[in-house]
Formats: structure tokens, sequence, C-alpha cells
């Protein structure tokens, strides 16, 4: 699966970041950035709520290039500075976390949580 292919599923847009054919093998979905850092996800998707630079920092360590904010949270000037800045696509859509791991999910794309 693409990013592009998420944006369609999930009804979402770009905040910023530029490549929509990224793959995308696997979610990872939470509000709580530790339980993020434990992980070892490859071509991951972070989807949260949490809109704020740690979500940013959090990706950057995990080594996620993608971020999926649920709920249409906004995402502020210092956000997407960061992310640029390190190389992480931003998204957006206004569906709730259930819903849009749900449809990912259904779509063929399964969670980092075994």
């Amino acid at each position: 699966m693409t990013v592009r292919d998420i944006l369609a599923i999930t009804e979402g847009h770009v905040v910023t970041g530029e490549n929509l054919d990224a793959p995308i093998e696997m979610i990872c979905a939470s509000d709580l950035m530790s339980d993020i850092l434990t992980l070892e996800p490859e071509k991951a998707l972070l989807v949260t709520g949490l809109a704020n630079v740690q979500a940013i920092r959090t990706a950057e360590m995990a080594d996620i290039d993608h971020i999926l904010f649920v709920r249409e949270k906004e995402v502020t000037r210092s956000m997407r500075d960061l992310a640029e800045e390190s190389g992480i696509t931003l998204m957006q859509t206004a569906m709730g976390m259930y819903k849009a791991c749900g449809k990912l999910y259904e779509s063929g794309l399964p969670g980092c949580y075994s």
C-alpha cells in the first residue's frame, strides 16, 4: 500500500511531504508515544491524535516517515517545520482513530501490534 492509497482510504490530505508513492507495510496507532518507542516498525504509518511536536520527534526516533493525524487535529507551523526538516510526511483525516485504522486494516494493512 502507498501513501496515496492511505489518503484515498481515509479521505485524508497531505499537510507536508511529497513522496505519495512511498510504500507503507503496517500501522502503528497510539496517542502514547512511549508505546511507539517500544516498537521496531519498518515502512510504518503512525496514526495518532496527539498533535504536537512530540509526535514528530517520536516518529523521527522510531524511523517512521509518515504520520496521519486523526480527528482533523491542527498541525502547527512548528510541527510542519520539524517534519520538513526530518523528511516526515504529515497527513490529516477527519476520521477518528478507530474508523481510520479499521478501514486501513480492512484494506489489508496490518497493525504493528501482533
